[in-house]
């Protein structure tokens, strides 16, 4: 098995993926190779939590420009892991009020 650092890059913090943590769902960056049962493994390495379901997407690159210059962002691999019921909540996604 991988490094489980080396499959998940970082989490991804946005409003709408902040909607998700009430439903236990996160989402991560993770490797353009990694699979399903990879990112899952990894998710409960780290974290210590168990993990229902793995749902991935890539990311597709699109084209940018800066004045004359023109050309493309990075595609990466977008991951939506659902912990179970049980299992206790992610602490970098909880927010400090």
């Amino acid at each position: 098995m991988k490094n489980p650092r080396d499959v998940i890059k970082r989490p991804v913090i946005t409003e709408r993926t902040s909607e998700f943590v009430e439903q236990q769902k996160y989402v991560f960056e993770v490797d353009l190779r990694a699979n399903k049962t990879e990112i899952k493994q990894a998710v409960e390495a780290i974290f210590k939590v168990k993990v229902v379901n793995v749902n991935t997407l890539r990311v597709p690159a699109k084209p940018k420009r800066y004045g004359k210059h023109s050309g493309y962002t990075s595609e990466w691999k977008k991951a939506f892991v659902t912990l179970s019921a049980d299992s206790k909540p992610l602490e970098f996604f909880e927010a400090s009020v």
